[in-house]
């Protein structure tokens, strides 16, 4: 028998302290076979169509999921295998890479703002505005495209755009935002393994973008910028999960759990007719 998934094993807990070199990044696995996984899976994705249904037409909830992780962590592939059995008039995804010129004239939060979902709807972010306190912290130099008036400060930067995160994020679960963020953790060993792959088959070359292996050298900065920045904004309303990415299977039944939890705790029903519209759809149902 498969064991269950607890999330609150991977869950940040609020003000704790993180170090990612002590979270894992392989996991024991919740399956005991493809078969295993695939009906594990299926029966997820099952749940969550239905909670989606009530999600829509309760229209109290909007729920945002936001995705970050190293390249080749397996954000996609989570995505669309965790996502395969939601109506897509209930779900939108946006995946967020080099800012426009226009969205370089707004604040960070800007232009993933005008991407929230609705009331009843489900949001997927591939990358965020947590892009602001990971890419470009490692990558300071791209401030000087955004305007800022003083970047000379960088650790009181950093640290204002977390308080002006979590403020954003408070105020949207007080009107109705639920937010899960996960953190695929990967291993260096295992990423390398997946760029050769997108090297070596004919399948994966498009895959491949030579950028990687660069952003790959910086790999402790990264480490260090994701370790903070999960320390400085994981919150009872909106928190963070380093889910370990090393084996996908595992890593999709994890967060499929994750969403499933989070949606069942929301209470959510389908509205109630009244005594006077039941009345009246006896009467439209007389005169079909």
């Amino acid at each position: 028998m498969s064991k269950k998934i607890n999330a609150k094993e991977f869950r940040v807990e609020s003000e704790s302290k993180v170090r990612l070199g002590k979270w894992p990044t392989l996991a024991e696995p919740f399956y005991q076979s493809q078969e295993d996984y695939q009906s594990i899976l299926k029966s997820q994705i099952k749940e969550l169509s239905s909670l989606q249904q009530v999600q829509y037409a309760s229209n109290q909830f909007a729920l945002l999921l936001i995705f970050q992780a190293m390249d080749a962590a397996g954000k996609d592939g989570a995505i669309q295998h965790v996502m395969s059995g939601i109506n897509p008039q209930g779900c939108q995804v946006f995946s967020f890479k080099q800012p426009s010129s226009e969205e370089l004239e707004h604040d960070f939060l800007w232009r993933t703002t005008k991407c929230l979902p609705e009331r009843g709807r489900i949001g997927i972010f591939n990358r965020s505005y947590y892009e602001e306190v990971l890419v470009v912290r490692v990558h300071p130099e791209l401030l000087q495209k955004q305007g800022l008036a003083n970047t000379g400060d960088l650790k009181n930067l950093w640290k204002g755009r977390y308080r002006s995160i979590v403020d954003q994020e408070a105020h949207l679960y007080r009107n109705g935002t639920r937010i899960i963020k996960f953190f695929l953790h990967l291993s260096k060993d295992e990423q390398k393994k997946r760029l050769l792959a997108r090297i070596d088959e004919p399948d994966k070359n498009w895959k491949f973008d030579p950028n990687d292996i660069n952003e790959r050298r910086r790999w402790d900065d990264y480490m260090k910028a994701y370790g903070d920045c999960l320390e400085a904004t994981s919150s009872e309303e909106a928190p963070w999960y380093v889910i370990p990415a090393d084996d996908k299977k595992n890593a999709r039944l994890i967060i499929s759990q994750i969403i499933l939890d989070t949606m069942n705790k929301l209470g959510m029903a389908y509205p109630k007719v009244s005594a006077a519209q039941m009345e009246e759809l006896k009467a439209i149902r007389g005169q079909l």
